[in-house]
């Protein structure tokens, strides 16, 4: 195997945690870079005494100076409270953060991925989603910042890879769990864990009847590991996600048996623009990559919740006044 140095920006949240300990444990140089604004360091204390592992707090909308053979772009907060708070930084971190990437990669020559997202498919009219469908997006809502930003960065990616021959790969990632998901995103698995553990009452938003697939953390990394490491000649956007549909009420039911207790289901009202079904088509994946999902969500959901046991919550706090 050769080494590689790789960049992964972002590489101190959620999933960018989780692809650097793949990484590093590959034996690759990897730079973690990320400005810290919904990650916690703590996610990466562990690698800081590795000698293949640097950490450098920077924001990508600024340009950065680094000689790498590969960079995975995952800089972007996620959960629809955070990149709300600031939908102008949101929209600067997907446009102007690809276009660093880029031309980092166009200069070092360097293979770069695209963490994209199954937001750019909207509220969907096309069910499942595959990678030909176009989306249903509304351009001036309040989610429009995350949609329309990562819609824009995945326009600049062809663009560069079109026009300067880049090396690129675009994932479409849907929603995704595990341990380090921080326990104040707003997600629904990390909300109802949290307020499980705590016998608060499990808020539910609308009826519950919408849907989503959830996918394991460790799927997820193996997958764009694949996409990146795959024929040059594919180069996505390619889905990546769990095809297994569950409601939001049925999640939450999941959670309570396995955590006990006596919270309560709550009803609120439905956000605006708030998708009604989320579920990925990952034909494409299984074909070009060889990939799919191995986690059920039962085993997924017992992993995740023993880590949410373990750690102290009152060591993390809310990145936004959203939560």
């Amino acid at each position: 195997m050769s080494i590689k140095r790789i960049l992964v920006t972002g590489g101190a949240g959620f999933l960018g945690s989780h692809l650097c300990d793949r990484l590093v444990d590959a034996g690759h140089d990897v730079i973690c870079l990320d400005n810290f604004f919904t990650s916690q360091k703590s996610n990466v204390a562990h690698l800081l005494g590795r000698a293949n592992f640097e950490l450098i707090r920077h924001d990508v909308t600024h340009p950065m100076y680094l000689e790498v053979d590969e960079i995975y772009n995952l800089a972007c907060p996620a959960a629809p409270g955070h990149y709300q708070y600031n939908p102008i930084k949101t929209m600067k971190t997907s446009v102007m953060g690809a276009i660093n990437v880029l031309g980092m990669a166009k200069r070092c020559r360097a293979k770069v991925l695209q963490a994209s997202t199954s937001e750019v498919y909207g509220d969907p009219d096309v069910h499942p989603q595959p990678e030909d469908y176009r989306g249903s997006v509304n351009p001036i809502g309040p989610r429009a910042c995350y949609d329309e930003g990562k819609r824009a960065a995945e326009t600049l990616f062809f663009d560069y890879h079109r026009k300067n021959g880049v090396n690129i790969r675009v994932a479409r990632i849907f929603n995704t769990y595990g341990p380090r998901m921080h326990p104040f995103d707003g997600r629904v698995v990390s909300n109802f864990i949290r307020q499980a553990l705590a016998g608060s009452d499990i808020t539910i938003f609308g009826d519950g009847l919408q849907t989503r697939s959830f996918c394991y953390v460790d799927d997820l990394i193996s997958g764009l590991i694949a996409l990146m490491e795959g024929s040059d000649d594919f180069v996505g956007p390619v889905n990546l996600g769990n095809p297994h549909e569950f409601t939001i009420r049925r999640l939450a039911e999941q959670v309570l048996e396995q955590v006990g207790g006596a919270s309560r289901l709550v009803k609120k009202d439905l956000p605006e623009d708030d998708p009604k079904q989320r579920c990925p088509d990952i034909g494409l994946a299984a074909a070009r990559l060889g990939w799919r999902p191995r986690v059920d969500l039962r085993e997924g959901l017992a992993k995740t919740i023993a880590w949410f046991r373990a750690i102290d919550i009152a060591d993390y706090r809310a990145p936004t006044p959203n939560y």
